[in-house]
């Protein structure tokens, strides 16, 4: 047993490293309190790995992939769309406020269906049927949850140095990418598809928010201008 939750942590954990899971994490923790997060995390891989070591050790059968990737891709669109009408206040500092009741389930199912046919979750299955079952389940579990808990930390250090705006505006194109790239490559089997329209989207976002943020810029200086007039003329004259 001790063996089978060694070997299964490790193969976990170094999967989970640079994972869309990670990025779901530390999008996650932008948002929320880091807490919050890791309890659906740790709920979420405990499920997704009974489902794999009951598939691999009991069942040996398979997912349908594509229904669950449909499933995945439309849920990470409603969290964009969620995310971003969390955002789009008038104050360009949005307070903290009492976290949401369905955050949890939310941050759970998302996981579940992000994880369900992914290759952590498809190592854990192989794992299952050549280990211990037990020993599987719980270093898989822990492996994953350590793995997302260091996404949380980098999650929560750009939290306490981004403006809160800026921060629900990155978590919603995050979320939207994720959705674009699991319909696209999992959902309907067409990964240079996938590739290309990820790529443009963030593109695409990435233009929008460098004009946005010069356009904020411009009447910002002259605010700044206009309460130091005495210093103003000498930054004109290059003086």
């Amino acid at each position: 047993m001790w063996s089978a939750i060694l070997l299964s942590f490790g193969v976990v954990f170094l999967a989970e490293l640079g994972d869309k899971s990670q990025l779901i994490t530390m999008t996650y923790a932008l948002r929320h309190r880091w807490w919050v997060v890791l309890t659906g995390v740790a709920i979420a891989a405990f499920l997704v790995h009974g489902i794999s070591v009951t598939i691999g050790h009991f069942l040996g059968m398979t997912l349908p992939a594509r229904p669950i990737a449909f499933a995945a891709a439309l849920a990470f669109f409603a969290f964009a769309i969620w995310t971003w009408r969390e955002g789009s206040g008038g104050q360009d500092e949005i307070r903290t406020v009492a976290e949401p009741r369905f955050v949890l389930f939310a941050v759970i199912s998302s996981f579940v269906l992000a994880e369900l046919g992914d290759k952590t979750m498809l190592a854990t299955v192989a794992l299952a049927s050549d280990n211990d079952w037990a020993g599987v389940w719980i270093g898989a579990t822990v492996g994953m949850v350590l793995a997302d808990g260091v996404a949380i930390a980098v999650g929560r250090v750009l939290h306490r140095r981004l403006p809160e705006r800026f921060l629900h505006v990155l978590a919603s194109v995050l979320f939207l990418l994720f959705g674009v790239w699991i319909l696209f490559n999992s959902a309907l089997g067409l990964p240079t598809t996938a590739i290309a329209v990820t790529a443009s989207v963030a593109l695409t976002a990435a233009a929008v928010g460098i004009v946005a943020w010069l356009r904020h810029r411009g009447p910002a200086a002259d605010r700044a201008r206009e309460a130091d007039p005495v210093e103003a003329p000498d930054l004109q004259s290059g003086h």
